[in-house]
């Protein structure tokens, strides 16, 4: 059993930056597919990045793709993902997931078996 508890979201300006980590616990953490999602009001749930247990691969959606960056510490239990230059359409609860074994279909929240509460993320015109 893994636990996740998303921090670090708030209220932030457009062309602003912004730090979600996301704190795990459990034995088997070091091994997991780690993920971010968002999801915004009436609208369905969407993959954001995803980085492997081991950290050498990492994907993310063509939205973010050169604003936002995921990375893990693995030392510290923990997933982050570091946004930059927010845009209002990024507003959306964030969410970190884990999954065991594989990194296979990681744009899929189905493929997850863990989730966080999210942390809602509000970016300003």
């Amino acid at each position: 059993q893994v636990q996740l508890i998303e921090s670090g979201g708030g209220l932030v300006q457009a062309g602003g930056s912004l730090r979600l980590s996301c704190a795990a616990s459990g034995r088997t953490f070091s091994a997991y597919t780690m993920g971010w999602f968002r999801q915004a009001p009436g609208k369905e749930r969407e993959f954001v990045a995803a980085i492997s247990w081991n950290g050498a691969l990492t994907y993310s959606a063509d939205s973010v793709k050169g604003r936002f960056t995921i990375s893990r510490d693995d030392a510290e239990s923990s997933v982050y993902l570091q946004m930059n230059s927010l845009k209002p359409e990024d507003t959306a609860v964030y969410y970190c997931a884990g999954m065991r074994h594989s990194i296979a279909n990681y744009d899929l929240p189905r493929q997850y078996d863990y989730w966080g509460q999210g942390t809602q993320v509000t970016v300003s015109s």
